[in-house]
């Protein structure tokens, strides 16, 4: 049997690791390629949109089915921002560590756990040549620490404490975080997607 290749629509080498690893373990029979073609904008006012943006991009670019990620860090007290701004939330250089400190600052006066309560949210969409599209969603409940802690992980990991937990994401390992993430649950919601291809 031929091995199905698709597209992992995206730029960001920590989040196309993360994505493989996934992909592969639930389908490993999947062929997952990375994405080199011109990086769309991402205009859309949804977590939902902004994926199918992506993965319309990557099949028009590559001719694959194309797999695209959008997500980010919801916060309660903010109204569910930085949302779909996680990336670019202290400007659009991308920068993880301006991005979490600004984050860390806004919630400073906030010392009980409660008052810190956030998700993470991953919306990932399927997109075919022949224009079939489908969109699932992963969530991952959890509140922001007071500091960061931890070195693994990426974005605001090192902040993020899932329910459950004492450990960070970002001092969870790679197969922890990879078994209960918010892109882990979105995976395990397009398995039967990725499995009628």
């Amino acid at each position: 049997m031929t091995a199905q290749r698709i597209v992992l629509a995206s730029h960001n080498a920590h989040k196309i690791a993360e994505l493989q690893r996934i992909v592969e373990r639930v389908r490993p029979d999947i062929e997952v390629v990375g994405y080199d073609g011109p990086e769309p904008v991402e205009d859309g006012t949804s977590f939902a949109e902004n994926a199918l943006i992506k993965a319309r991009a990557a099949v028009r670019h590559t001719g694959l089915v194309a797999l695209a990620d959008d997500s980010g860090v919801c916060v309660d007290v903010l109204g569910g921002a930085p949302g779909i701004f996680s990336a670019y939330w202290a400007g659009h250089q991308k920068d993880d560590a301006a991005n979490l400190a600004l984050l860390l600052d806004q919630l400073s006066d906030l010392a009980d756990p409660s008052a810190r309560a956030a998700h993470y949210t991953s919306t990932i969409a399927v997109v075919t040549p022949e224009g079939a599209e489908h969109t699932v969603e992963g969530i991952w409940h959890g509140r922001l620490a007071r500091e960061p802690q931890g070195s693994g992980g990426f974005g605001y990991d090192p902040i993020f404490l899932p329910d459950g937990e004492s450990r960070t994401a970002a001092e969870l390992t790679a197969d922890e975080k990879n078994a209960v993430s918010h892109r882990a649950r979105a995976l395990e919601a397009v398995v039967p997607i990725l499995a009628a291809l």
